[in-house]
């Protein structure tokens, strides 16, 4: 371990769906974190006894068929969310889940509500003291994983379990990122690789270019609602509906927390036996002393996946078209994650890239040993090495009209940081309403609304003069910071956007999918709009300014005459056709006497405002 290492002690830590595990930087490079018997993986499970001790990791997993309403497993798929996404996880968990404040998840044990973060937090203890253990002194800081598609949301649900825990986490780092990391794919030869990491509860695909030491996200695309567990899900129905089960009696799986475990369990160690052989048979006690085998055949089971591997192939396809690359210009192709073990899996992964996925090392293990190497960069070891991901969707703010005005464009790289200038629209408004929104259409009834603010204060000023400078910060973990800055003034008003629920992969899906679908009528839509917006603007600002003159009637005549028409057209709600030519021609009349009008109207109304002119080469 190399001197700035032995000063400060930073970890790697894969907080996943199925299995938790850290890995650490050695002088021989980094190394997964082991307990005494030579374990890596602490599965994602917490159990609460009736005596009120807790347990974590295998021993919690073991007593998941006698407490199958009080063994935690898969909390990932609930950090971070709310509302509609929260009811639809509980329908497929054998433990109880509900709407707590805000609508977000919460689990229920003996009467107590238990956030995410908080199981969350259990698990990551875990880890720590693991980790601690193997390495012989305290940890107390982190680099965290996440998925890609990870919204700002769940990153900082996931920041917050680690709070909780005792760890600081010094930066979130996306898991296909840290895989390539670990495939030593360190940056010391420039090239493009297409991570595919398929792991227990989550997919990501992400398509990284590397060039001269620097590791920049070209794309990434992916869904946070499918991973092996359902696999496992598809499975387990597919065995209920086996007709001695049925003409046993055996309680719907939607109704009986212990044959849904011991179902799920089977199906889990069915689908790790049809990994090797061809089929699979495994004996299980379904309770009242019924007792049956269950079999499986790789055919069958490959048939009951094969949509859910294709939507794995859906999301690469899309990312290589957002990359603007070719299959033939990867250069090399990378499997994470135990769900990429499936055979299916590896050809389809294979037939779709064209060539032979990577999987020399453990695609259980490789998130870990990525987030190692790039907690080494953050204790000071390998300054060589640059990580910049991507924006998963693109963020605005919303303008007149209920159009979006993006300032962040999806798959910008991060942390990036974005500044524009706004206006007001109203004579005299002394505030503004920032209302921030994600998504790739152009009106903000098709985005989702993230977070609202308002800049109060503003000086009463004619509409158009004063200067917003709206900022969008986006950091290292991708969290969103938006500030909005009156610049004649320099009031200020700024939001961390943490949204109470997170998008569910099928909504981003929908999202992409409409923006492509739509964006003729949206573009249509959006020109209408800024027509509107600059018609009414030039009318008022036209009208004030002839009020403020003092040039003879003759010499704007036209001007008012041409007003008048543009003012009819937009009280008739005129279409684009109509209205181009009418501002164009307003437009080219006020040309010819703005010198005059304009530019005296203006410092006459600056003037009004109490504050003072902008000098002449001012910007």
């Amino acid at each position: 371990m190399n001197d700035a290492m032995q000063e400060r002690l930073v970890i790697g830590i894969d907080l996943g769906t199925t299995n938790s595990l850290a890995a650490a930087m050695t002088r021989k490079g980094p190394r997964v974190l082991r307990d005494q018997s030579g374990e890596a993986l602490i599965p994602s499970v917490v159990a609460f006894e009736h005596d009120g001790s807790t347990r974590v990791g295998a021993a919690a997993k073991a007593r998941a068929l006698e407490l199958p309403d009080r063994t935690i497993h898969s909390i990932k798929r609930l950090i971070g969310r709310a509302g509609d996404e929260v009811d639809a996880e509980a329908r497929r968990l054998p433990y109880r889940v509900r709407r707590g404040p805000r609508d977000l998840a919460r689990v229920l044990v003996d009467g107590r509500e238990y956030s995410p973060e908080e199981i969350s937090a259990i698990i990551l203890r875990s880890v720590q003291a693991q980790a601690s253990a193997a390495l012989g002194r305290p940890v107390t800081e982190a680099v965290i994983t996440v998925p890609a598609y990870f919204d700002d949301a769940q990153r900082q649900a996931t920041k917050d379990a680690a709070a909780l825990a005792g760890l600081q986490c010094l930066r979130i780092v996306n898991e296909p990122t840290a895989a390539a990391l670990a495939y030593g794919i360190d940056g010391s030869r420039d090239g493009t690789v297409l991570v595919y990491d398929l792991g227990g509860g989550t997919f990501d695909v992400s398509i990284l270019r590397i060039q001269g030491g620097v590791f920049r996200v070209l794309a990434t695309a992916g869904d946070t609602h499918l991973g092996g567990d359902d696999f496992d899900a598809l499975l387990a129905a597919e065995l209920l509906a086996d007709e001695r089960l049925v003409q046993a009696g055996v309680t719907a799986i939607g109704d009986d927390p212990f044959v849904r475990q011991t179902l799920r369990r089977a199906a889990e160690a069915l689908k790790f036996e049809l990994g090797n052989a061809e089929d699979a048979a495994l004996t299980v006690e379904l309770g009242g002393g019924r007792e049956f085998t269950l079999r499986a055949t790789r055919a069958r089971f490959e048939a009951l996946i094969a949509p859910l591997v294709e939507r794995t192939l859906q999301s690469c396809r899309r990312a290589l078209q957002d990359a603007e690359l070719a299959v033939a210009e990867l250069d090399d192709v990378v499997l994470v994650g135990g769900s990429t073990r499936v055979p299916l899996v590896r050809r389809a992964v294979a037939e779709l890239t064209q060539r032979t996925p990577r999987t020399d090392v453990d695609p259980d293990l490789a998130v870990a040993l990525g987030a190692a190497i790039q907690a080494d960069v953050l204790a000071g070891g390998n300054r060589a090495l640059l990580l910049l991901d991507v924006v998963p969707l693109s963020l605005g703010i919303e303008t007149m009209g209920g159009v979006v005005s993006k300032l962040v464009l999806r798959n910008a790289t991060i942390p990036t940081s974005v500044t524009e200038e706004f206006s007001t629209q109203v004579d005299g408004q002394t505030a503004v309403d920032i209302n921030v929104y994600q998504g790739e259409r152009e009106r903000t009834a098709d985005c989702r609304k993230l977070a609202a603010f308002k800049l109060r204060g503003i000086p009463p000023m004619p509409a158009g003069l004063p200067r917003i400078a709206v900022t969008f910060l986006v950091d290292a973990d991708g969290v969103l910071r938006v500030q909005a800055t009156e610049r004649r003034t320099g009031l200020s008003a700024a939001v961390q956007v943490v949204p109470s629920f997170g998008l569910t992969r099928d909504e981003v899906r929908a999202m992409m999918a409409d923006s492509i679908e739509h964006a003729v009528d949206d573009m249509t839509a959006r020109e209408l709009v800024e027509l509107r917006n600059k018609g009414l603007a030039m009318v008022r600002g036209t009208r004030r300014a002839l009020e403020l003159s003092d040039l003879p009637p003759d010499q704007t005549y036209s001007v008012r005459k041409a007003a008048a028409r543009l003012d009819k057209l937009l009280a008739a709600d005129a279409g684009p056709d109509e209205l181009k030519p009418a501002i164009e021609e307003l437009s080219r009349l006020t040309a010819q006497i703005a010198d005059d009008v304009i530019g005296s109207a203006v410092k006459k109304a600056l003037g009004d405002s109490g504050l003072p002119a902008p000098e002449e080469n001012a910007p």
